[in-house]
């Protein structure tokens, strides 16, 4: 039985191995250990499971602590003008004029 990080698909921690596939709860994905670089695209996705483009608007889903700061970025804020970045789990945005990199999980479009 190997150890499951985490979901090649979300990035998600809540995995598991049931018998012949390592299973996500959290966005459903399943894979062998093999084929992880083949099963997965690199498309965003929010907590959804939506798919977000450049430009999207999107809403923060729960009250975010900014590293480094003391800023709250509350849930329910809407941020316009999303960018993609190279990580397919985070996007770049603009929060009361800071550049701030967001996880995709905590978005909803």
């Amino acid at each position: 039985m190997s150890i499951v990080d985490s979901c090649v698909a979300c990035s998600m921690e809540n995995t598991y191995f049931d018998g012949s596939m390592n299973v996500c709860p959290d966005c459903g994905h399943e894979w062998v250990d093999g084929d992880q670089d083949s099963s997965v695209s690199k498309i965003s996705r929010d907590s959804n499971g939506t798919e977000l483009l450049d430009g999207d608007s999107v809403t923060v889903i729960k009250d975010l602590k900014v590293k480094g700061s003391s800023m709250v970025i509350k849930r329910g804020t809407k941020v316009k003008s999303i960018r993609l970045t190279d990580n397919h789990d985070e996007v770049d945005c603009k929060i009361e004029g800071s550049s701030i990199v967001l996880k995709t999980c905590f978005l909803k479009k």
